[in-house]
């Protein structure tokens, strides 16, 4: 990977001033350990919802424990932002650049610019398109929208489906749904599913995805066997648009991330699923890439994904569908989320027995 030049034209000069100290009786001098710190800079979409704000804050804490300082920007979904605040990263000086992507297509301006200044870039979670991407960490995302389609096909097998995507400017959106169509396609081909309504979500937003299910029940004077939702924040839209119906609980929902609201509606019964992707693996994982990059080193990729441009070095991590039954053995034995607080609004004899 490579360095930024002027770190090592610092290193060189932080050098001939040592031998200069030396020379003249000053002692060893030479750089100390705050010049050999690795500074990342982790350029985040939003920090909005829940789910980023915890991959914030288990990346900064693997990152400090492996020596490295950690400065984050969130740009609140705007690419103008965004880029604007890598600018800013890129001065104040970096060693590796990660980066939550709000645009995949608008981002690739952000790895040229980063590599115009010798900073090697990581696409962390959400893939950034059409561009020399240095290394992808992330979840097998078509497995994600694979693992939602089966959980909900399993309860409807037959019917009328909406599908209530995620932001279109987002690849992982675009992986989810194939990986949905993936098990919907050959049902649908079949004739036992028809999908009856199928739109993005402007930028995840909740709003938005509430605007859609609403839309979607009317144009289908509401009619709609199961819903796919991409994400747990969208989920909770449909959910309420189904509820002001008086069809929450009846009809099949999926989500994603594993957010409290939306384990509280799994245990509840107004959501079927969510799917579980342990965040902690993925920031420890990219704290610990970042800082080998951030040193020089080259570290492995266990596969390749094409991003438009290239086939980018990549690391995928293995997502977990989670519903009522194993809620207990991977979110709450993980420590993801506590157990009283994901069945609060159950009754507490009906609460599962700690194993």
């Amino acid at each position: 990977m490579k360095r930024k030049k002027r770190t090592a034209l610092l290193t060189g000069l932080l050098f001939l001033f040592s031998v200069l100290l030396t020379a003249c009786g000053g002692g060893s001098g030479g750089a100390g350990s705050a010049d050999d710190e690795i500074v990342i800079g982790f350029s985040m979409d939003t920090l909005e919802e829940e789910r980023w704000r915890k991959d914030r804050d288990l990346f900064v804490k693997k990152a400090e424990e492996l020596g490295a300082k950690v400065n984050v920007q969130a740009a609140n979904s705007d690419d103008a932002v965004q880029l604007s605040q890598v600018e800013q990263l890129i001065t104040q000086g970096v060693d590796v650049l990660v980066v939550v992507p709000h645009n995949a297509e608008a981002a690739a301006a952000i790895v040229e610019k980063a590599h115009d200044a010798d900073i090697p870039v990581i696409s962390y979670d959400r893939l950034i398109r059409n561009a020399d991407v240095d290394l992808y960490v992330s979840f097998d995302n078509e497995r994600v929208g694979e693992m939602q389609a089966k959980a909900i096909v399993e309860k409807v097998p037959k019917g009328k489906y909406a599908l209530i995507e995620g932001a279109e400017t987002d690849n992982n959106a675009h992986l989810f749904k194939k990986g949905q169509m993936n098990v919907l396609k050959p049902l649908v081909d079949k004739g036992d599913i028809e999908i009856v309504y199928d739109q993005w979500t402007k930028e995840w937003k909740p709003s938005e995805a509430l605007k859609n299910m609403e839309n979607a029940l009317t144009a289908n004077q509401d009619d709609i066997d199961a819903v796919l939702a991409a994400n747990d924040g969208t989920a909770g839209a449909v959910v309420r648009a189904l509820a002001a119906q008086g069809l929450d609980g009846k009809v099949p929902v999926s989500g994603q991330d594993a957010e409290l609201a939306g384990t509280q509606r799994v245990v509840e019964g107004t959501q079927t699923m969510t799917v579980y992707k342990p965040i902690h693996k993925l920031a420890n994982k990219a704290a610990e890439l970042a800082v080998e990059i951030g040193k020089g080193k080259d570290p492995k990729a266990d596969s390749k994904v094409n991003n438009g441009k290239t086939d980018v070095p990549s690391i995928l991590l293995d997502p977990i569908a989670v519903t009522k039954e194993n809620m207990m053995e991977t979110v709450i034995k993980d420590g993801f989320h506590k157990m009283e607080d994901v069945y609060k609004n159950v009754p507490k004899d009906q609460w599962p027995k700690k194993k």
